[in-house]
Parts: structure tokens; C-alpha cells; sequence
């Protein structure tokens, strides 16, 4: 397994490269610590990797960020995976992105055979309302550094906003919006400095692009292939490959966008789970380490769980492993081959307004997310109504969770106030959800 050229050194690194083995202990916290979804993986990395660490400059980690917002897939991720390349080259990606997805992976798939065999555990969901709590915390923490640094010109700013009115509003889909602000960066970029000239651009041959595409593309479809030849094209295993390899090319804008289809073919189309049992398989993936993606895992083991035709445990593993291969083996594809070609993009003025543009554009996409998860943490209840074009999110005041209010408003004091670290606001805040369902009930 190659990839193309290893990138310079980050620029605007303040600390040298660690070595290998440093950056594979701090992937595997961040792996263990990737609670709340994209924004709050987004919001982990940054605090790890840019804030701490000064691995990666924030420039730079805005323009990786831009990147991975462009790929379908989980893209905190794929952008894990991009600084892990950067490191150490395709070892250095691969560690970064395995480490951010086992971790997770393994929890979610505990928790689908436990659920398979015993239903929902309350204990279990006292702990994540703790977690939930802290996340948001730590999600809006992000957001306020990342919009800060990132939005320093006005017409940056009026494109955080307008990406905001026009998810969050008027349901207008993510790729829209990042394409319009591409094209709107483009077209304003003509008077920029071109750095073409004074950045060292790594050369990138199209035959290396090449073979950078045929191997993964042979690692990512070789093994559902092989199984599928196993099983027939009509058993579980196989339709679970073809349905989330499909998934892995259409899901722009990360796991949210992808659900309501998911939802549809799982419970409508194939019939393998009801619909309460995605709200569940949604509820575990927000609030376990991981991308939000996993929630393909959740869905991937009781299929195979009830359908596979051999011993349920088994059968439901090996449909858990087939969801994760068809889902995060592209996502390797799309950094490998697309990684190269960053700073030559970041190099040309046309091209790095572009970025800038979707940068502006992202901070509003990451609000909205801010705004989703936080309705979700504290509302037990929410209503989608649309007034023409307008979209409103009305919480049901009475569904209020004063439990998840009082966490969360602990968790922001620990972060904002007393500075706590990242461990010490999930590890309080995770102990109160149990102790208080442990207490009351």
C-alpha cells in the first residue's frame, strides 16, 4: 500500500514532527476521546493538534479542514487521516485514520450485540447524557476559536452567516452551499498574490495518481467482492457491502445528510430494523467515540444479527466488519489521492480564495451543527415545521432535560471558566449523568 509523495513539513508548525510513535499515542486518545459528532471532532482535533501540540499552524489546519469538507465521508476523520499523511507519510495516515475509527467501532459493536441480546441498557444512556452535556461544551468552545481565527475579513464573515441561513433555514443541501462559496472565492480571487513561485509545490506524476486509485480501490472492493462470491449476490452479507459502499460516495456533508436515506432502505426497503431501533442506532453513534458514521456499524450488525442464516453473533460481527470496510476503506481512497494536491491548490490565488470562501462558508455549517446537537442534548422533543420556504426547529418547552442544562452548564463553566481539560469535563460530567439515574431513577 503506497501513496503518493509525502508532503513538506506543515508550515507554520511551531514544534517539530513528532515521531511516529508520539503520534500514534496521541491518535489513540483522540480516537478514545472523539465524542459529539463532526463538530466535536472538529473542535478535538483542533484543540489537540493546533492549540496543544502546534503540530499543524491554523491556516493550515483551515485549508485541511476545507479539503476534507469536499470528500464524501466522516470528514473529522479523513481530516485526522490528512495531518496523520502529512506526519509520516501513507503509514502515518493510516494510523491516524484507523485509530480515530477502532476505538468507536469497537464500543458500537459491544453495544449492538449487547443490544441484540438484552435491548436498551439505562445505565448506559444515564452515562451519555453526561457525555452529551460536556460535548456541547466543547463543541461551542470550537466554534467560537475556529470563527475567530478563521473569519478575519468582512465578506468571510457575511458568508459564515448566509451558510448558516441557508442550512439551518432553508434546508438548502451542504454541497450547494460549498460549491456556491467555491465559485464565489474563485471569481473574487483574481487580485491575489500567487505563491506558486515562492511555496514548494511537490511534484505529483499522473501514472503515481494512478496507482494510488487502482490499489485502493482494489483493497476497498476486492473483500466485499470475494464475500459477496461466497454468500450470492441476494444474502445480507453482499447487500450490506453494495448498500454502504454506495453510501461512501454520496455522503457529502457527513453522516446527517446520509441518514434519512439510510433510515429509508434499512427499514422500508430491506426490513431489517424498525424505525425506533435507527433512533436508537443514531443515539449510540452521537454518543460514543467515533465518527457519526457508525452508526452504520449499529445498523450493519443486527442485520446480519437477524438475517445472516448462521450463528447470530457471528453473523452480525461479520456484518458489523463488512458496514465498516465499505464505509472508511474509500475514505483512505479520497486522501490518498487527493492529499498531494492540497498545496498545490492553497498555491494558486484563484484556488486558495476558493478555500478561504469555503472556510467561511464551514464555520456557518459548523453552527448549524452546534445548534442541531444542542437542541437534541437539552430537548427531549423537537418539531420541524416549514413555512414556505423557511424551516423552524421548535423545541417542546416541556421536553426540557433540566438534568442535560445543569451538565452542560456545568461543563461550560469547567471549560471557559476554570480552563479544565478536555478528559476532566467528560470524566465529571459522564460520573454525574450515572450517579444522578442512580439516585432518581
Amino acid at each position: 500500500m503506497t501513496s503518493q509523495t509525502k508532503a513538506a513539513p506543515l508550515e507554520g508548525a511551531a514544534t517539530p514532527a513528532p515521531t511516529f510513535a508520539e503520534a500514534f499515542g496521541v491518535w489513540t486518545q483522540i480516537g478514545l476521546l472523539s465524542f459529539g459528532g463532526p463538530a466535536g471532532q472538529i473542535a478535538l482535533l483542533h484543540r489537540m493538534l493546533v492549540d496543544e501540540r502546534k503540530w499543524i499552524d491554523e491556516r493550515s489546519f483551515l485549508q485541511a479542514l476545507n479539503f476534507c469538507m469536499l470528500l464524501p465521508g466522516p470528514e473529522a476523520m479523513q481530516l485526522a487521516t490528512y495531518v496523520g499523511w502529512r506526519l509520516h507519510g501513507t503509514i502515518g495516515g493510516l494510523a491516524a485514520g484507523l485509530m480515530f475509527v477502532i476505538p468507536g467501532a469497537l464500543v458500537i459493536l459491544v453495544i449492538a450485540a449487547l443490544y441484540a441480546l438484552f435491548g436498551a441498557l439505562p445505565l448506559a444512556a444515564a452515562l451519555m447524557v453526561g457525555i452529551k452535556a460536556a460535548v456541547l461544551a466543547i463543541v461551542v468552545e470550537a466554534l467560537v476559536r475556529i470563527a475567530r481565527r478563521g473569519l478575519t475579513a468582512t465578506s468571510h464573515r457575511w458568508l459564515a452567516a448566509l451558510g448558516f441561513i441557508a442550512i439551518f433555514f432553508l434546508g438548502v443541501p451542504f454541497p450547494l452551499i460549498v460549491l456556491a462559496a467555491a465559485l464565489y472565492g474563485f471569481a473574487t480571487g483574481a487580485g491575489l498574490p500567487d505563491h506558486t513561485a515562492a511555496t514548494a509545490v511537490p511534484h505529483i506524476s499522473l501514472a503515481e495518481t494512478l496507482r494510488t486509485t487502482a490499489i485502493w480501490l482494489v483493497i476497498w472492493i476486492a473483500p466485499l467482492a470475494a464475500l459477496a462470491m461466497i454468500f450470492g449476490s441476494t444474502h445480507v452479507i453482499s447487500q450490506l457491502g453494495v448498500l454502504f459502499s454506495k453510501l461512501a460516495v454520496v455522503t457529502f456533508g457527513g453522516a446527517y445528510a446520509v441518514l434519512a436515506y439510510l433510515a429509508q432502505d434499512v427499514v422500508q426497503h430491506y426490513g431489517w430494523l424498525v424505525p425506533g431501533e435507527m433512533v436508537d442506532a443514531l443515539g449510540f453513534a452521537e454518543t460514543t467515540p467515533g465518527p457519526l458514521i457508525l452508526v452504520t456499524e449499529f445498523v450493519g450488525f443486527l442485520a446480519a444479527y437477524r438475517h445472516g442464516g448462521g450463528p447470530p453473533l457471528l453473523m452480525g460481527t461479520l456484518g458489523a466488519l463488512v458496514t465498516l470496510w465499505a464505509t472508511f476503506a474509500p475514505c483512505f481512497l479520497w486522501i490518498f489521492v487527493g492529499a498531494p494536491y492540497l498545496e498545490r491548490i492553497n498555491a494558486e490565488p484563484r484556488l486558495r480564495a476558493a478555500l478561504a470562501a469555503v472556510t467561511a462558508a464551514v464555520v456557518g455549517v459548523i453552527l448549524n451543527l452546534t445548534v442541531w446537537f444542542a437542541l437534541n442534548v437539552l430537548f427531549h422533543e423537537n418539531t420541524t415545521l416549514w413555512y414556505g420556504p423557511l424551516r423552524l426547529y421548535l423545541p417542546s418547552p416541556s421536553s426540557l432535560d433540566p438534568v442535560a442544562l445543569a451538565l452542560s452548564a456545568l461543563a461550560f463553566v469547567l471549560l471557559f471558566r476554570l480552563h479544565r481539560g478536555i478528559i476532566t469535563t467528560l470524566g465529571i460530567c459522564g460520573a454525574l449523568g450515572i450517579g444522578w439515574h442512580l439516585l432518581v431513577g
